[in-house]
């Protein structure tokens, strides 16, 4: 009788040492739950970062642009290699002019790629052939957004701080 009861006792230990299917099924649907939580409320902060991001870099380029323009009194054109000539010193036919060069401009190895993998656009304007008005920067620096394509909503651009006290938001 002594062997039975220890018999009974082991095959209860068995059965009490792993986990049910109740239980697995339910780590399981904890588990789903919180990572549809993460989903939700991760994905859209990670969209709005992206853009943020290519925000920050369009002003870092927009002042190192500006920086450009006060050591040599123009804005780099395409001849001089547009935004690569913030990162290498083009070639200047006056020799003057290159020795006002005073880059790089932006720190080494900046790429000059949007989080989706587009490269910024820079382009100089043309103020006489647009009419824009005297606020406006001389030149469009922008990132073509999410959908790689130009002239969209999802468009990122630099624009001038306003100057008129009536549009709420003076430079500072």
């Amino acid at each position: 009788m002594t062997v039975q009861i220890l018999a009974d006792m082991q095959r209860r230990r068995r059965r009490a040492a792993g986990f049910t299917l109740i239980e697995i099924l339910l780590v399981i649907v904890i588990i789903l739950l919180l990572a549809g939580a993460l989903v939700v409320f991760v994905l859209p902060q990670q969209k709005g970062a992206e853009k943020n991001t290519t925000r920050l870099m369009l002003q870092g380029v927009g002042t190192a642009l500006d920086t450009y323009r006060l050591n040599l009194g123009h804005y780099p054109t395409e001849q001089e290699g547009g935004l690569d000539a913030l990162v290498k010193k083009p070639s200047f036919e006056n020799e003057r002019m290159g020795d006002k060069w005073s880059g790089p401009y932006v720190k080494p190895g900046t790429t000059f790629d949007d989080p989706w993998g587009h490269k910024i656009r820079y382009e100089l304007a043309d103020r006489a052939a647009t009419g824009e008005t005297a606020g406006a920067l001389p030149y469009k620096l922008y990132s073509v957004g999410p959908d790689g394509q130009p002239d969209t909503d999802d468009d990122i651009k630099l624009a001038a701080e306003s100057t008129d006290p009536n549009s709420g938001s003076a430079p500072k």
